[in-house]
C-alpha cells in the first residue's frame, strides 16, 4: 500500500458500506420489481408522513399495516445469501426465486391477520385457535428469516434461544427453572398480546423512528450533511490535526440527523479520513478517529440513533427530558476524542489544514443557511413540548420546501418542478427501504421482550449478578481495610461491580446487533439489575444505552471501525482498538452520571453545585486518561506518571469527595512538573 491518498468513488465508498452494514446489502432488482417495490416504498413514505402530521390510526392497525408492507419489501429488497444477492437460481419469478415471494406474501398476511381480527381479540387472547396458532408461527418464522437476511445471524439466535428457554423452562437449571409454557400459549403472548411482536418496540419505529429516518434522508438531500462537514473544516481545520478534528465535529453534528455509526463514517470519512492520511496520521488511526466520531453520533441529539423515542416510552417523560440529558454525556464522548486527538497531533508535530485549503465560514452560512432550518425548526419543535412525530412532520415538510427553492434556483420553475419531483419521490423511496431491517428487527426484539415478560427471566438475571457483585464489593472492601481512611464504601463497591458486569453484558449483545435493538433488550435484560441498586430509571436506561452503542467500536466485532478501515487500507483490528481507546471518554462518563446523576440535568435531587463538581472531574478525569494513552501532556511523560495519570483518572471518576481529590493532586502535580521543565522530554521518558 502506497502512502498516496484519494477520494474513493461513490461505487467504492457504497461497497465498504455494504460490506460492514449487512441492512445496506440491497439487491439488484428487474426493473418491474423495481418499479414494484420503489411504488409501495414512496406510498408507505406517504403513509407515514400524512399519519405525522393528521393523526395516527389505532395502535395494532398502525403497527399491523407498518409491518406487513415492511416484511413483504424485506424479501423483495434482500437475498437469501449475501454471495448471490445479484443472482437468483431455480424456479424465479419476475427475477426472484419462488421462495422469496411465498415469504413475502406470508408475511404481509400474517401482519395484516392480527389488525384484521382485531375486535375478537378481547375474546381469543389466552384462548387462540388453530388459526391464530398457524398465523402466529408464520409470522415468528418469517420473521426470523426477514433479520437473518437484512442484519445477520446474531439476533435470530438470540431470540431463538428465549423461544427455547421458553419452552423447556421446567428443564432449566437452579435460579432459571420456571414452568414452562407450550407453544399455543408462546404464540399467544407473543403473536396475539401486546407484550409481544406488537409491542412497544414496533410501535416506536411505526409512530417515531419512520419520520426521522426519513427526515435524516431528506436533510441529506437538502445538503445539510456536506454544510456540516464545510463549517466543521472552516472552524477547526487550522489547527493542529487539523483533518482529525474536523472528523470530530462534523460526525457530531451529523449525528444530529442520522442514527447510523457506520453511514456517518462513510459520510464524513469519505473526506475526512484522506486528508487525515495526507498530512502525517497513521492510517489505522485515521480510521479510529472517524469510527469513534462517527459512533458518537448516535448518541447525539435529537435523534439517537432513534433511541430517544424508545426512552420516552418506557419511561413515561416528556423527549425534552430525554433530549436535555443527553447533552453533556455527547459533549463529554467528543470531548474525549477531541482531546485525544490533540495531544496525538502535538506528539507527532502534525500542522493543520494551509489557509488556501479551508472554506470559508461566513461563505459556507451564506451559501448553505438555508439548509439549516429544517433542523432548526425540530429542535424547536421538540422542545417545545410539540409531539415527535408532529415535529417530523413539519421538519420534512421544512425539507421538501427548502429543496423546492434550491431546485427552482438551479434549473427554472419548469425543469425544477420536475427536478424536485423526481427528488421527493427518490427520498421517500430512500427513507422507506433505510427502515426495512429496523423495523424487522424491533418486531423480533418483540420476540425477546414477550419472554422476558412470559417467564420473568430479567429478575433472575438482576439478583444473581447483584448477588455476585455483593459478594466481590465484600471481598474488596475487607481488603481495603488496612486503609486509614474509607477509600469506598461497601454501597459503592457494589454499584461499581454490578455496573462492570452490565457494561460487559452490553458490549457483548452489542456484538453484531444494531443499536436499537441492543438497548431493547437490555432494557428489559439489564435495566432491572440496576434498577434492584436503586439506580433512577432514566439514568440505568442511558448506562445499558451507552455501552450497546460502544459496541460498534469494540473488538472482535467492531464494524464502524471495519468500515472506516476499508475506506483508510488500514489493518482493521488495529483500526477497532485504536477506536475503543478513543471512546473511552464515553466508556467512562456513564459511570460517572450513575455516581451522580446531576450530570444528566433532569434527574431527581439535581443541584447546580454537583453538577459543577461532577462536570469538572469528568473533564480533568479524560485530559489525564486521554494523557495516559497518548503519552503526551505538555510533552513527553515518565512511564510511572503515565501509571499515576490513568489512577487518578479512575478516581477523579468515583463518587467519594477523598478519591476526587487525590486524583486532581496527582494531575497537578505531573502538570507542574512538565510547566516547570517546559515540557522537555524527560531521559527516560516511553
Amino acid at each position: 500500500m502506497t502512502e498516496q491518498t484519494r477520494q474513493l468513488s461513490e461505487q467504492e465508498l457504497r461497497a465498504i458500506e455494504e460490506e460492514f452494514d449487512p441492512e445496506a446489502r440491497f439487491r439488484t432488482l428487474l426493473r418491474p420489481v423495481a418499479i414494484l417495490a420503489g411504488i409501495i416504498m414512496f406510498l408507505l413514505s406517504c403513509y407515514h408522513f400524512y399519519t405525522a402530521g393528521f393523526g395516527i390510526p389505532r395502535a395494532t392497525v398502525h403497527r399491523g399495516l407498518h409491518m406487513g408492507v415492511t416484511l413483504f419489501l424485506v424479501f423483495l429488497s434482500f437475498a437469501a445469501f449475501n454471495s448471490g444477492r445479484n443472482r437468483t437460481t431455480g424456479f424465479v419469478i419476475l427475477g426472484l426465486p419462488v421462495v422469496d415471494w411465498l415469504f413475502a406474501i406470508g408475511g404481509a398476511v400474517s401482519a395484516f391477520y392480527v389488525p384484521w381480527i382485531y375486535d375478537q381479540l378481547q375474546f381469543r387472547i389466552g384462548n387462540p385457535n388453530s388459526l391464530d396458532i398457524a398465523m402466529g408461527t408464520i409470522l415468528l418464522v418469517i420473521l426470523l428469516e426477514a433479520v437473518r437476511r437484512s442484519m445477520g445471524w446474531p439476533l435470530p439466535v438470540i431470540a431463538i434461544l428465549f423461544i427455547c428457554y421458553a419452552w423447556f423452562g421446567r428443564w432449566m437449571p437452579g435460579i432459571f427453572v420456571h414452568p414452562g409454557a407450550d407453544w399455543s400459549g408462546i404464540v399467544n403472548h407473543l403473536y396475539l398480546s401486546s407484550q409481544g411482536i406488537y409491542g412497544t418496540a414496533l410501535g416506536v419505529i411505526a409512530t417515531y423512528v419512520f419520520h426521522f429516518v426519513l427526515f435524516g434522508v431528506m436533510a441529506q438531500k437538502i445538503g445539510l450533511g456536506q454544510l456540516f462537514i464545510d463549517l466543521a473544516t472552516a472552524v477547526t481545520g487550522r489547527f493542529a490535526g487539523g483533518p482529525a478534528k474536523v472528523s470530530v465535529i462534523s460526525s457530531a453534528l451529523l449525528g444530529t440527523i442520522s442514527g447510523s455509526s457506520i453511514a456517518n463514517t462513510v459520510t464524513t470519512g469519505a473526506l475526512t479520513i484522506p486528508a487525515m492520511i495526507k498530512i502525517g496520521f497513521k492510517r489505522h488511526f485515521a480510521a479510529a478517529v472517524e469510527a469513534a466520531s462517527s459512533t458518537g453520533g448516535q448518541i447525539t441529539p435529537p435523534v439517537m440513533g432513534a433511541v430517544a423515542f424508545l426512552m420516552v416510552e418506557y419511561l413515561g417523560v416528556p423527549l425534552r427530558t430525554i433530549l436535555i440529558a443527553a447533552i453533556v454525556p455527547a459533549f463529554m464522548h467528543f470531548f474525549g476524542v477531541l482531546v485525544q486527538v490533540h495531544l496525538e497531533a502535538k506528539r507527532l508535530g502534525i500542522r493543520g489544514l494551509r489557509q488556501e485549503e479551508l472554506p470559508k465560514a461566513w461563505k459556507v452560512l451564506r451559501e448553505g443557511w438555508l439548509s439549516m432550518f429544517p433542523l432548526l425548526l425540530l429542535v424547536w419543535m421538540l422542545m417545545s413540548g410539540r409531539t415527535p412525530f408532529l415535529s417530523a412532520f413539519w421538519a420534512i415538510t421544512a425539507c421538501m420546501a427548502v429543496y423546492a427553492i434550491q431546485t427552482v434556483r438551479a434549473s427554472g420553475l419548469v425543469a425544477g418542478a420536475k427536478e424536485w419531483a423526481a427528488g421527493i419521490y427518490e427520498g421517500f423511496v430512500s427513507g422507506a427501504k433505510s427502515s426495512l431491517s429496523v423495523t424487522a428487527a424491533a418486531a423480533l426484539v418483540g420476540v425477546v421482550i414477550g419472554v422476558v415478560t412470559l417467564t420473568g427471566i430479567g429478575f433472575k438475571i438482576a439478583f444473581m449478578v447483584t448477588s455476585i457483585a455483593q459478594d466481590w464489593a465484600g471481598s474488596v472492601h475487607g481488603f481495603l481495610a488496612f486503609l486509614p481512611f474509607e477509600l469506598f464504601s461497601l454501597e459503592t463497591l457494589a454499584l461499581l461491580f454490578t455496573l462492570m458486569m452490565t457494561a460487559v453484558v452490553c458490549i457483548l449483545m452489542g456484538c453484531g446487533i444494531p443499536t436499537t435493538a441492543n438497548y431493547i433488550i437490555m432494557v428489559a435484560v439489564a435495566a432491572p439489575v440496576l434498577g434492584m441498586m436503586n439506580v433512577e430509571p432514566l439514568v440505568a436506561h442511558f448506562f445499558v444505552f451507552y455501552y450497546g452503542v460502544l459496541a460498534d467500536v469494540t473488538p472482535p466485532v467492531a464494524l464502524a471501525a471495519y468500515a472506516a478501515s476499508g475506506i483508510a487500507g488500514a489493518n482493521a483490528f488495529k483500526a477497532g482498538n485504536t477506536a475503543f481507546r478513543l471512546s473511552m471518554g464515553k466508556a467512562l462518563v456513564p459511570f460517572m452520571f450513575v455516581f451522580s446523576p446531576s450530570l444528566l440535568l433532569v434527574t431527581q435531587g439535581f443541584t447546580w453545585s454537583a453538577f459543577v463538581l461532577t462536570f469538572t472531574g469528568a473533564v480533568l478525569g479524560i485530559v489525564a486518561l486521554s494523557a495516559a494513552i497518548t503519552n503526551w501532556l505538555i510533552g513527553p511523560l515518565l512511564w510511572v506518571e503515565r501509571v499515576l495519570l490513568a489512577v487518578a483518572a479512575l478516581l477523579m471518576i468515583a463518587p467519594e469527595l477523598i478519591s476526587t481529590l487525590i486524583g486532581v493532586v496527582i494531575l497537578g502535580l505531573i502538570t507542574l512538573r512538565q510547566v516547570l521543565t517546559g515540557g522537555a522530554p524527560a531521559s527516560n521518558a516511553t
